[in-house]
């Protein structure tokens, strides 16, 4: 019998792009946050050896570019196991859409592969083949709120914080991390007065820091609503003002982008933002049901928009074999 798991996506909480590094990649500084939309991953193994990838949607690759033949090819070596492993993945989340898809179908699959072969392997192995796998793939070895540093790969758990509501807007636009990548340089290497990457970097790490030493239960000055209710502290985060810095080349190439983020703060978000390099925008709301409302506002609109809620850690690691 094959073993199922969910497969969930993550937003940007800011991203700032800092210099590239010898190795051809950027520095990066980020907090990534688990939401609870999700793909679904079947993992089963059978007598045999080899990796086979199914999956309805074509654009996702079936040879050993895609990311869970990487994982498994490594894992089965890590748990001394043999077998012929068969991936199935039920897509629901966007290719090339920002929520880290690829990556936490990845780690789904060695999480399932584990199962499968009643073999666990230590935290430690599992952060190493993930880091060796892709940037992001750490952050789906923690979920909840994560803070990323390096390339992205060197992941850091923050504060459990409550769930939020939220929109995900996907426009049927696949945006390439790589080109994004090039366009900041090129956009960096044009703009003779702007400050160096370090010290934009040095300035979201202040904030974070910043954010970090007000413990949510200890600072109700800080997360004070209107009214006198709590305020998520994501909302105060966000109101840092963090920004993704690939929005600076992405929106201009795709200007239908800035306009589904213009329409997430027109429809009620608190904050809205590019997830990654995008294309896929979110927006925080106040509470479940001014976010079901934009979702049905910005769907009228033409915009395909989904209600979901961002995942806390513990939530994150409840429901990923609760199917």
């Amino acid at each position: 019998m094959p073993v199922t798991v969910r497969s969930f996506a993550k937003i940007n909480l800011g991203l700032r792009i800092g210099a590239a590094r010898a190795d051809g990649f950027h520095e990066l500084l980020t907090v990534y946050q688990t939401i609870a939309l999700h793909d679904v991953i079947r993992v089963s193994v059978k007598r045999g050896s080899g990796i086979e990838i199914l999956c309805a949607d074509p654009r996702v690759p079936r040879d050993e570019s895609n990311t869970c033949f990487r994982i498994v090819e490594r894992a089965m070596t890590a748990l001394r196991a043999k077998g012929r492993v068969v991936i199935e993945i039920e897509k629901r989340l966007p290719v090339q859409g920002g929520l880290g898809g690829a990556s936490a179908n990845a780690v789904a699959t060695l999480l399932a592969l584990e199962r499968a072969q009643k073999r666990t392997l230590p935290a430690t192995e599992r952060l190493r083949i993930a880091a060796e796998v892709g940037s992001d793939l750490s952050l789906f070895l923690v979920g909840g709120t994560v803070l990323g540093v390096g390339r992205g790969e060197q992941v850091y758990p923050l504060t459990d914080l409550p769930a939020m509501p939220c929109v995900v807007v996907t426009p049927e636009i696949g945006v390439s991390t790589p080109k994004a990548f090039a366009e900041w340089d090129r956009l960096c290497s044009q703009k003779l007065t702007a400050p160096p990457a370090s010290d934009r970097m040095n300035e979201l790490g202040r904030g974070l820091s910043a954010w970090l030493s007000e413990p949510y239960s200890s600072a109700p000055s800080k997360f004070s609503a209107r009214g006198g209710r709590a305020e998520n502290p994501l909302l105060w985060l966000v109101r840092a003002g963090i920004e993704n810095d690939f929005e600076q080349v992405v929106f201009p190439e795709y200007p239908e982008l800035r306009d589904g983020k213009r329409a997430l703060l027109r429809a009620g978000a608190k904050y809205a933002s590019l997830s990654g390099s995008g294309s896929t925008l979110y927006g925080l709301f106040a509470s479940r049901q001014s976010a079901m409302a934009a979702a049905s506002r910005l769907r009228r609109q033409g915009w395909a928009a989904q209600a979901t809620a961002t995942l806390t850690r513990r939530q994150y690691w409840s429901r990923i074999f609760d199917c």
